[in-house]
């Protein structure tokens, strides 16, 4: 049942979490990688506690003339084997639902599409393959380009994300990432995000050297820049 889920934290309003909707975020604890750069170690560490279902139903109930979407995020929602539960109750609300994930658990993202369940997928990239442990900490890799091929053949809209940090991804690394996805022909957007200074999972320091990837090839993707 969905009100055992671990939602842990709510953002009651977002205008850029879900492209081109207003949206609520409903924060999911937990999450099975650990990323040094990751601006939200109290949720992968799980240490948060949960918030209670009638508060989530009641907030909910409240928005459904006011928001157009929610977003699951966290923490890695697709951990949870009753998402797709939590995902019919919100489109029984008529909220569209976006799912933030790092794509370690394909099966879970196949059964919400075939579900018709979500609307919006925005997938992290953390690295290519020769570096996907090191940036991570887990051996992922093979779920994680099957995540990226039901996203490309998808009919729904999406975006890959990948956070630069120039001390664990080079230029070539960049590179080598978008030759994938224009190999495997991803037609979405794929966002370059800053690493950004701030508390993190692995008390990251700014970058020892500048990355400028703004003249980066772009034969058949769009690129967008954040942070730079």
């Amino acid at each position: 049942m969905w009100r055992k889920l671990p939602i842990t934290g709510l953002t009651p309003f977002t205008f850029q979490d879900y492209p081109g909707h207003t949206a609520c975020i409903l924060w999911f604890s937990g999450c099975n990688m650990a990323c040094g750069y990751c601006h939200n170690p109290e949720l992968v560490k799980g240490t948060l506690a949960k918030l209670p279902a009638e508060k989530i139903q009641r907030f909910l109930a409240s928005r459904r003339d006011r928001l157009e979407g929610v977003v699951l995020s966290g923490g890695e929602c697709t951990l949870s084997p009753a998402l797709p539960q939590l995902a019919k109750y919100l489109k029984n609300l008529d909220f569209k639902v976006k799912i933030d994930t790092n794509g370690t658990n394909p099966d879970m993202l196949e059964r919400l599409l075939d579900g018709g369940l979500v609307d919006f997928i925005a997938l992290d990239f953390k690295a290519p393959e020769a570096k996907f442990e090191a940036v991570t900490g887990m051996t992922r890799w093979t779920e994680f380009l099957r995540s990226l091929r039901l996203l490309t053949a998808a009919p729904i809209n999406n975006e890959v994300r990948t956070t630069i940090h120039a001390d664990l991804l080079d230029r070539a690394d960049v590179e080598a990432m978008i030759s994938l996805l224009e190999d495997i022909g991803f037609r979405g957007t794929f966002i370059l995000q800053n690493f950004r200074m701030g508390p993190t999972l692995g008390n990251l320091q700014a970058p020892s050297t500048r990355l400028d990837l703004t003249d980066i090839s772009r034969k058949r993707l769009n690129i967008q820049f954040r942070n730079f």
